[in-house]
């Protein structure tokens, strides 16, 4: 006899995609967010947190995928993202990297998405700086827009 499968939320799949963290290690993040203000208040914001760490930063989006090749991330900010649609780096970078997360920031608003491989994009009409930091340990989700 079959079991039957618990249909699960984008943000349960989410948290099952990101549990097998290990909690020892950093969480590493590469930036790539205009303008430099804004790319200064993000990194001020991820080095104060004893479990993160900022890995690098790109300010053209398009350099992305070198970058992210030599790198370790587990996590991209990529901001502003001006365009309501997904973005296609965010593809690319998933298609070569499976385990990476991309968090997309717009910088006129305080809206945000998530991508991750094989998941619907999670879109948020407002992200605080403690909501955008759950969002990079995995942890609990606002509900999504």
């Amino acid at each position: 006899i079959g079991k039957s499968r618990e249909r699960r939320t984008p943000n349960q799949i989410y948290h099952l995609s990101v549990e097998g963290k290990s909690n020892m290690s950093k969480i590493k993040i590469l930036l790539s967010s205009r303008p430099k203000l804004l790319s200064d208040v993000i990194r001020h914001l991820i080095e104060r947190q004893p479990d993160m760490e900022v890995i690098g930063e790109v300010s053209d989006p398009l350099k992305l995928l070198v970058t992210t090749q030599d790198t370790v991330a587990d996590a991209v900010i990529i901001t502003p993202l001006t365009a309501n649609g997904e973005p296609r780096i965010c593809r690319a970078l998933l298609a070569e990297h499976p385990e990476l997360m991309i968090l997309t920031l717009q910088a006129d608003t305080d809206a945000a998405t998530i991508y991750r491989l094989k998941l619907p994009p999670l879109h948020f009409q407002t992200l605080s700086s403690q909501t955008f930091l759950n969002v990079l340990r995995g942890g609990p989700l606002p509900p999504a827009a």
